[in-house]
């Protein structure tokens, strides 16, 4: 058999994949993910409300497009002068700071009257591998509470109060609270072989889809291997002096026993030219405390995951989708045994 037949064959009976999540942690993921199967669906926060995106909910009263935009880059597959437009800012003007892709969507959901039918439309314009599902069809906003009892409501809002409050956030919710989810997200995380939750910004990013009636329950319920992705420095605004182990607490807090087995970290060191940058802005590399994860019943997988191109400390698409797919493929055989729902083969 021709081997370009059988790796096409293998990508096509890929793992059926779920990701979690929103900005560009996403879909950093996805753009190496989406080497080794075709059978994923990124399920994406709608609780956007700044630059770009917060104009055109405004404006047309439509959700936020961004972080389904920057999916849909990571997964076309499209000429290149397609992926530059879907890329392009206009510059001037009343159009200036918006992005070509978002108008994309807002024409299709203005087209379409909906915005759920308007993204499945352009994933199939753009020839997109998988699928791409807001996690809610409804107008929700993001609020915080913070540890010193204050409130404020806005995605966009929320690192800048944080830092006037110089607290941390305790709780994040929805308005209106518990909104219903997506069928098809559910139908996806129902039959997932394998779920991911982040990398990304844990408050706005992340927890935003655990706050959707049922999605957090439907992760717990899935026999699939769940994994979440520890990001590389801890985030101005968020998670200042945060560990990995004060990340996952805080995902359970918003959502139920049961949704995730394995941790997977950064292990290669980051530059120290990057360091200085990120102490001025009062971030630091993420402190692995892999005995606080091991008490919460998790496991922990360390892997150089660190881009080595670029500006800044984040995931390589490709490292981190080879340690995801060798994580999976460890743990594939699964066997019921007790509370530890997976298990290696022994």
């Amino acid at each position: 058999m021709d081997q370009r037949i059988a790796n096409v064959q293998l990508w096509e009976r890929g793992p059926k994949i779920v990701a979690v999540g929103g900005g560009t942690g996403l879909s950093t993921m996805l753009r190496g993910l989406k080497n080794y199967t075709r059978n994923l669906t990124a399920i994406v926060t709608v609780a956007d409300d700044g630059g770009g995106s917060g104009m055109l909910r405004r404006d047309m009263g439509m959700l936020p497009p961004g972080d389904i935009r920057h999916c849909m880059e990571a997964l076309a597959n499209v000429e290149p002068v397609m992926e530059r437009l879907l890329t392009y800012r206009f510059t001037e003007g009343t159009l200036a700071g918006q992005s070509f892709g978002n108008l994309i969507l807002a024409a299709l959901n203005g087209v379409t009257g909906s915005f759920e039918e308007a993204v499945a439309q352009m994933g199939q314009v753009l020839a997109v591998t998988g699928q791409i599902l807001p996690v809610t069809s409804a107008d929700v906003q993001l609020e915080a509470l913070f540890e010193n009892g204050s409130r404020v409501v806005g995605e966009s809002q929320i690192s800048h109060f944080k830092k006037q409050q110089d607290c941390r956030i305790q709780r994040v919710s929805l308005l209106p609270a518990v909104p219903k989810p997506l069928p098809a997200a559910l139908e996806a995380i129902e039959q997932a072989d394998l779920i991911l939750l982040g990398p990304g910004s844990l408050y706005t990013s992340i927890i935003p889809n655990l706050l959707v009636d049922g999605i957090p329950q439907a992760i717990a319920q899935s026999r699939a291997l769940k994994l979440y992705i520890c990001n590389i420095m801890t985030q101005d605004g968020e998670t200042e002096g945060y560990t990995a182990a004060d990340h996952v607490q805080a995902l359970m807090a918003h959502g139920v026993e049961g949704m995730l087995d394995v941790c997977l970290a950064n292990s290669a060191p980051v530059p120290e030219e990057l360091l200085e940058r990120y102490r001025q802005e009062g971030a630091a590399p993420l402190v692995i405390d892999g005995e606080r994860i091991a008490a919460m019943d998790l496991s922990l997988e360390e892997m150089p995951l660190i881009s080595e191109e670029g500006g800044y400390a984040r995931h390589d698409p490709i490292r981190l989708a080879e340690a995801v797919m060798e994580v999976y493929r460890r743990r594939a055989v699964r066997i019921f045994r007790g509370k530890k729902r997976y298990i290696i083969e022994e």
